[in-house]
C-alpha cells in the first residue's frame, strides 16, 4: 500500500489529463490499478482527506497512463480488469471488453422471466468474458446456465470470472462454435442469448484504433453485411429451444429490421426490436412458435 498526500495526488491527476486522454479513462485506471474508485475519490474530496491510499505508486500509474496515450490500448487490457454492472471481470485481448449497452440484456430478460422461483435452462452463446452468463446465473440461482465459446482461452477466463464473482454452481462452460457443443440439449433450452460478432466489413475498417488494433477480430467482424453469425444462430435455434422458448440477440444499430425478418422466417413469434439507452434498435427478441 502506498500513501500519498491529497494535494500531491490531485496535482498528479491534473498533470495526466493535460497530457491528453479523458477523465473517465484515467478514473478507470486509478480504480482498477490504484484501487481507488471514483466514488471513494469523491468522498475523499468531500471529507478533505489529507492522505490517499493507493495499491501502486504514482510513478507506476503514470507509466500505464502514458502507455495508454501512446498506443491507444484500452485501460481494461492494460489493467486486465473490466467493470460491468456490479461485476469485476478479468479481461485480456482474447475477449471483447463488455459494453455498457449490453447490460440492458439482463433487464430485458428479467421482464420476460418475472417468476424468480421458476427453474429454467438458459444458454449464453459466445460468452467471451462471461459477463452475460455470470450476471444471469447470479441474479437467478434456481436457473441452470450454459456458456459456450469457440475460444478455449475465453472460456478459461469466463470460468475464472464466475469463480471469482460467485460461490454458486449453476453455470457450466462448453467449448465449441455457437450451438455445436449443445447436442445433448436439443429442445431443452428455455432461453438463448447471444452478443455475436455483427460488425459489417466496411464498418470494421473504420473502427477506432483502440477497438480495431486490440480487441479480438473474431468477436467483432460479422462478414460482409455483419449478419453471418446471426443467421447461423437464428437458423439452428429451433432445434435447441423448447416450444415457446426465447431467443435474444444483440445486433448492429442498423440491423434490427433484417434480424427481425430472420426470426420470423425461422418460425419465431412475438418478435420485437428493442432500443438501447440511445434509442437505437440494439436487441432483437422472439419466441419459438
Amino acid at each position: 500500500m502506498y500513501i500519498v498526500s491529497s494535494e500531491t495526488f490531485f496535482l498528479w491527476k491534473q498533470k495526466q489529463i493535460m497530457k491528453g486522454g479523458d477523465d473517465k479513462s484515467l478514473n478507470l485506471l486509478i480504480d482498477s490499478l490504484g484501487g481507488l474508485s471514483k466514488k471513494e475519490l469523491s468522498l475523499l474530496k468531500i471529507k478533505s482527506e489529507k492522505w490517499i491510499p493507493l495499491k501502486i505508486n504514482l510513478e507506476l500509474l503514470e507509466s500505464f497512463w502514458d502507455k495508454h496515450l501512446i498506443s491507444s490500448i484500452p485501460i481494461q487490457y492494460l489493467s486486465g480488469i473490466s467493470y460491468w454492472r456490479d461485476l469485476k471481470l478479468e479481461v485480456s485481448k482474447k475477449v471483447l471488453i463488455p459494453r455498457p449497452e449490453t447490460e440492458l440484456i439482463i433487464e430485458i430478460i428479467s421482464t420476460k422471466f418475472k417468476n424468480k422461483r421458476e427453474k429454467i435452462t438458459f444458454v449464453d452463446l459466445g460468452t467471451g468474458s462471461g459477463a452475460i452468463s455470470i450476471a444471469l446465473a447470479l441474479a437467478n440461482p434456481k436457473w441452470d446456465g450454459i456458456a459456450t465459446d469457440i475460444d478455449k482461452n475465453a472460456l478459461e477466463i469466463a470460468l475464472r470470472n464466475f469463480t471469482a464473482n460467485s460461490n454458486q454452481s449453476n453455470l457450466k462452460f462448453y467449448h465449441g462454435n455457437w450451438w455445436d457443443p449443445l447436442k445433448d440439449f436439443k429442445s431443452k433450452i428455455d432461453l438463448a442469448v447471444a452478443n455475436p460478432p455483427y460488425i459489417p466489413e466496411n464498418t470494421y475498417k473504420e473502427l477506432p484504433i483502440e477497438v480495431k488494433n486490440f480487441e479480438p477480430k473474431n468477436a467483432l467482424l460479422g462478414g460482409e453485411d455483419g449478419l453471418d453469425h446471426i443467421k447461423e444462430i437464428v437458423q439452428y435455434a429451433p432445434s435447441y429451444l423448447k416450444e415457446k422458448g426465447w431467443l435474444l440477440i444483440e445486433n448492429h444499430f442498423d440491423q434490427g429490421a433484417k434480424v427481425k425478418e430472420l426470426f420470423i422466417k425461422n418460425r419465431f413469434t412475438d418478435v420485437e426490436v428493442l432500443k438501447d439507452l440511445s434509442g437505437i434498435g440494439r436487441f432483437t427478441i422472439g419466441r419459438y412458435k
